[in-house]
């Protein structure tokens, strides 16, 4: 199997859960700064901390969710990819893929400004794009 193409997607995994370390290490503290009462402390959704915990605080978790959605494509594409065969270009698309979601993490986790992050998460489409491209290629030829 793609030892090579398997890599980029080993990266984003451990990227992944660093970002999940970052969200807890941060929201955590901050939560137990907030003493809510315990009526409010059951159930819920990170989603429903917007508002009540800091933006910079919830930037990290909104990222986290970010890698839970579009990167699990990009997982299926090389597994596809690692199955019915790749190129060197394959691999470097995939490398530039995880480049960039570990800019856009950093980008949206600090700083988050939208122009700046639109354009990390285009570039990333992008790549992941070409590699669904070749690797629906790859199934069809």
């Amino acid at each position: 199997m793609g030892h090579q193409l398997l890599a980029p997607a080993a990266v984003l995994v451990v990227w992944s859960l660093i970002m999940l370390l970052w969200m807890a290490g941060t929201r955590l503290p901050a939560l137990a700064k907030l003493k809510l009462p315990p009526e409010r402390q059951r159930g819920g959704r990170g989603s429903d901390l917007d508002g009540v915990l800091p933006p910079e605080i919830q930037w990290k978790a909104h990222n986290y969710n970010h890698l839970m959605e579009q990167p699990t494509i990009f997982y299926a594409t090389v597994l596809i990819l690692a199955l019915t065969g790749f190129t060197q270009t394959d691999v470097w698309l995939a490398w530039a893929y995880v480049a960039v979601r570990v800019v856009h993490s950093l980008w949206q986790a600090l700083v988050n400004t939208i122009p700046v992050r639109i354009t990390l998460f285009t570039i990333s489409s992008l790549a992941l794009l070409a590699l669904a491209i070749r690797a629906l290629l790859g199934t069809l030829g």
